[in-house]
């Protein structure tokens, strides 16, 4: 679930996003009906649902009314598609609403169903993921891949052998060139887990963007093997890779102004579990960019700390990470490290 697109509604001028959308439409039903609904949700759903309907206040009648409509327009879309198909149920869509609202209608359904597929490999363990997807070719492999989680993706790659594991990380970056043909080979395997279709839009998914993301949850050994043989097989597709990479050693390289924004920003207790492993270089850059008493009483806590699991040192690290690239998304700090493939500093 979790819908963000931003739509705006038909008669009301305002714009809400999914979730907005959902917590209107459970407000505007009764408890009862509400509660009915809920119940067939993912608990993780359900909470971020419920967190939203504590929002909502002063909503204009029109723009309600504009969602139960639009939510209408789906339930009976979907009739249609389970009655006759996609194309029966844009032909009824066309002679109700026209062409435009139609195909507006048919690209929500198609993606809802899309991802239903993809829900349920989104709660298999990386064992049980690979060996369904074992017996599929290594593009069809990549493209599910691309879809999950990057830290369920990294340790799917695990469990895969050496030579599938570079291939199909190979595959991953440049989906964006995924030939239509593969695409019928992707619909069969996704109707085996929720019985739906695949929309064409599945060939530009994936990317650089997203092998790096799934490089950055992987441990450094395997990260750093994919690299090395992803640049034999193209050096231009493994240098965006590595440009889109970003690893927490490279900490050390980001300039003192834009360490002290980042610090800023994260959670002190992963900020300590991040420096459990840390080689001194590092630390010793986060603390002469902290307070003299902030970086004695980091250095107490990691003194103090004693044993914790690797992943958790992992998870504060990668969390780290994803506050770092949204302060560049941002453009807040530079993270401009290591220039063209030509401009390489040693």
């Amino acid at each position: 679930m979790r819908p963000n697109n931003k739509l705006a509604l038909a008669e009301g001028k305002e714009e809400v996003n999914g979730l907005q959308k959902a917590a209107m439409l459970m407000v505007a039903l009764n408890v009862e009906a509400a509660s009915s609904v809920l119940k067939h949700l993912d608990p993780a759903d359900v909470e971020i649902i419920t967190a939203e309907i504590s929002k909502v206040k002063n909503v204009s009648s029109k723009t309600v009314d504009s969602v139960i409509f639009d939510f209408y327009n789906m339930v009976t879309a979907r009739e249609y598609v389970l009655e006759g198909g996609l194309d029966y149920a844009q032909a009824v869509l066309e002679k109700t609403y026209g062409p435009s609202k139609a195909s507006e209608i048919i690209d929500k359904i198609k993606r809802l169903t899309t991802l239903k597929g993809f829900d349920v490999l989104k709660k298999a363990e990386p064992a049980q993921l690979v060996n369904f997807l074992n017996k599929e070719h290594p593009q069809t492999m990549a493209l599910i891949l691309s879809q999950l989680a990057p830290d369920q993706t990294a340790n799917a790659l695990k469990e895969l052998s050496e030579e599938l594991r570079v291939d199909v990380a190979f595959r991953i970056a440049t989906l964006g060139k995924i030939a239509p043909q593969t695409l019928k080979q992707i619909e069969h395997v996704v109707d085996e887990i929720a019985g739906a279709s695949m929309s064409q839009s599945v060939g530009k998914l994936g990317g650089a963007k997203c092998l790096a993301a799934i490089l950055n949850r992987a441990n450094v050994g395997m990260a750093k093997d994919i690299l090395t043989k992803l640049e034999d097989m193209d050096a231009e597709t493994s240098y965006e890779v590595k440009r889109l990479m970003f690893i927490f050693d490279e900490i050390v390289n980001i300039t003192d102004k834009d360490i002290q924004k980042i610090l800023r920003e994260v959670d002190r207790k992963d900020l300590a579990l991040s420096l459990k492993t840390a080689e001194d270089k590092l630390r010793d850059k986060i603390f002469k960019n902290m307070s003299e008493r902030a970086a004695d009483l980091l250095k107490e806590e990691l003194q103090y700390m004693g044993m914790v699991k690797l992943k958790e040192v992992e998870g504060a690290q990668a969390r780290i990470i994803d506050v770092i690239k949204a302060l560049e998304e941002q453009g807040e700090i530079s993270l401009n490290l290591r220039g063209g493939p030509e401009e390489v500093y040693v």
